[in-house]
């Protein structure tokens, strides 16, 4: 009733233990590929991105992920106090920090 499912047996030839070897050596090319273009490079990003979240300080310009620029007024664990314009201050998440930008970049903008 369910056959359509079962692929039917093949028979294997009497030499075909070095392909099981070549599937392994297939499965670590691949997972080194992984390491090496996707989990190593992105793991490197969030370290520097840690160690720039970090190292805020009272005083710094910044730019957060939607584009929006100011000076660091007030930092907390989690959140730090933004002034985006002459007593305009939001309150943004630490995370959401892009980069740390030159003194007076502001007002040359």
């Amino acid at each position: 009733m369910l056959e359509f499912f079962i692929s039917p047996a093949m028979a294997q030839n009497a030499g075909g233990a070095g392909g099981g070897m070549a599937q392994i050596i297939m499965l670590v090319g691949f997972v080194l590929i992984f390491y090496f273009l996707l989990w190593r490079p992105q793991a490197k990003r969030a370290k520097q991105h840690r160690e720039l979240v970090g190292g805020l300080s009272k005083g710094d310009e910044i730019v957060i992920g939607g584009g929006l620029l100011g000076r660091i007024t007030k930092v907390g664990d989690d959140f730090i106090s933004l002034e985006i314009a002459e007593g305009t201050e939001v309150n943004v998440q630490k995370s959401a920090v892009a980069a740390v930008l030159p003194k007076g970049t502001i007002k040359s903008i």
